[in-house]
């Protein structure tokens, strides 16, 4: 995966990365809140030689230098602690005086820094002027030589002991930025992982690489289609519609040479909108003057009467056990070229009853009465209905929907398929997420219907020309239904 795909992982979790971040800051905080402030007195001794002591000026900083580095040692001593305890009672311990005691030797000088740090401000300054006092009482007795001369170390302080007037820790602003920073990182982090280890459908160039077949439609998610699910009325010029009307071009078009009549819609799970797309790229089909034959042959859960508004009690399966026949339950559905077969009443045995040979040679004859047919069928990966339907027809459409199917399902249903030679025309991923610029795109570019269009002048000849032709062609769609 590239850079920008990282990138795409954490713009979808973004939510991971803010609710890190402001974990982070309020960790922060509370560490804030919660420490103690501390204080820091510092003393700066200066080690030097008598002139007496040390004749030879290199050899005499060199000397000093290595002393320095001892006497570091010695201000964090056992010895020099329990003086410091026993000259002032401070309410501390030998060993939490030593512990409060740091020191710094600066390289190439004979300077040494010792820094207590404490919660009170007036007892870092006491324990620093003692340790002061008594620091250099110690150097004086351990450097004397036994003879009594002039020993040949001098220990001065040179600066403090002072105190900070304000609090060395915490710091608000760096506890907060490191806080801050922390938690993006490990929101980062979450979101790549939460990305990387998500196995669910989330892109169109997934589903064409997991199916091997081309995307034909990314039908966008709309918050009204499941109250108005068919692109028809105030939807018929939704984002969605537009979506569908490019699918109906693709599928068209996927394969010139060889077109598919007969077109089989089903998904891997159920509830992808796989009924809706059926209905819906069956009315687009009809919408630019296909004459199309919608069938409902999810046998077991249909839904397609009930979008459409259609009596289906009476149907496919009445057909196929030889009640009925086609033209007596085939329904027309709206002004369009569009003529509905209903499921009918639920069977036994709906495998069985779709794989018989009279389904088969139904097929045949509803191939020669119109110029399309749509069959919406039953998930892939619940039943065998969707693939013994799907082996009788020209090819067909897989609808998945983003987020909800995971890549292996997918590729299940993708297999499923084509373990019996089924022709997969192509995907379609519904429910799609569209990017607020296709969105203001096509809502700055779609057409606007007026409520009242005015009426055109027209000679009666034409008219009558018009409505012959009208009438032939309503002749001619409901053949079927006669």
């Amino acid at each position: 995966m590239d850079v920008l795909g990282y990138l795409r992982l954490v713009r979808r979790h973004w939510w991971i990365v803010l609710v890190t971040v402001m974990l982070g800051l309020g960790t922060a905080a509370l560490v804030t809140v919660r420490t103690a402030p501390r204080y820091e007195a510092s003393v700066t001794f200066f080690v030097t030689t008598p002139s007496q002591g040390v004749t030879d000026a290199y050899q005499g900083s060199l000397f000093l230098q290595q002393r320095v580095k001892s006497y570091g040692d010695l201000l964090t001593s056992d010895r020099l602690a329990q003086s410091v305890v026993a000259d002032a009672p401070l309410g501390l311990t030998a060993d939490q005086v030593r512990s409060r005691i740091h020191t710094t030797a600066t390289a190439g000088t004979v300077l040494l820094q010792a820094t207590i740090t404490d919660t009170d401000q007036t007892r870092a300054l006491k324990t620093t002027e003692t340790l002061a006092t008594k620091f250099t009482d110690l150097v004086r007795k351990v450097e004397t030589p036994p003879d009594g001369k002039a020993p040949p170390i001098k220990i001065e302080v040179v600066s403090g002991p002072r105190v900070t007037s304000n609090p060395v820790s915490p710091q608000p602003t760096r506890n907060l930025v490191l806080g801050g920073l922390l938690g993006l990182l490990l929101g980062v982090g979450l979101a790549v992982l939460r990305g990387v280890a998500d196995v669910r459908m989330r892109d169109g160039a997934g589903l064409q690489r997991v199916t091997g077949s081309p995307l034909l439609g990314e039908i966008p998610y709309e918050t009204g289609a499941r109250s108005a699910p068919l692109i028809v009325g105030d939807a018929a010029t939704s984002a969605r519609a537009e979506a569908v009307r490019k699918l109906r071009t693709n599928l068209r078009f996927v394969d010139v040479h060889e077109p598919a009549r007969v077109i089989a819609v089903t998904s891997a799970l159920q509830g992808e909108g796989k009924t809706t797309m059926a209905c819906n790229t069956a009315i687009a089909l009809a919408e630019a003057g296909w004459r199309v034959l919608l069938i409902d042959a999810d046998l077991r859960r249909p839904k397609v009467a009930d979008y459409l508004g259609l009596d289906g009690g009476v149907g496919l399966t009445d057909v196929l056990v030889g009640d009925v026949q086609v033209g007596d339950v085939v329904q027309r559905w709206g002004e369009k070229s569009l003529l509905v077969l209903p499921s009918g009443a639920t069977p036994p045995n709906p495998s069985e009853l779709l794989g018989s040979k009279s389904m088969a040679d139904l097929l045949v004859a509803l191939r020669d009465s119109a110029d399309i047919v749509v069959i919406d069928t039953a998930p892939l990966l619940a039943v065998t209905d969707g693939v013994v339907v799907a082996v009788q027809a020209d090819g067909a459409l897989l609808v998945t929907q983003q987020g909800r199917t995971s890549r292996s399902q997918v590729a299940a249903a993708a297999h499923a398929l084509s373990s019996v030679s089924v022709r997969l025309l192509g995907c379609v991923l519904n429910m799609a997420k569209v990017a607020k610029s296709d969105a203001y795109q096509y809502e700055a570019y779609k057409v606007v219907v007026p409520p009242a269009a005015p009426s055109v002048p027209a000679d009666r000849a034409g008219t009558r020309r018009g409505a012959k032709a009208v009438g032939d062609r309503t002749q001619e769609l409901t053949r079927l239904s006669r």
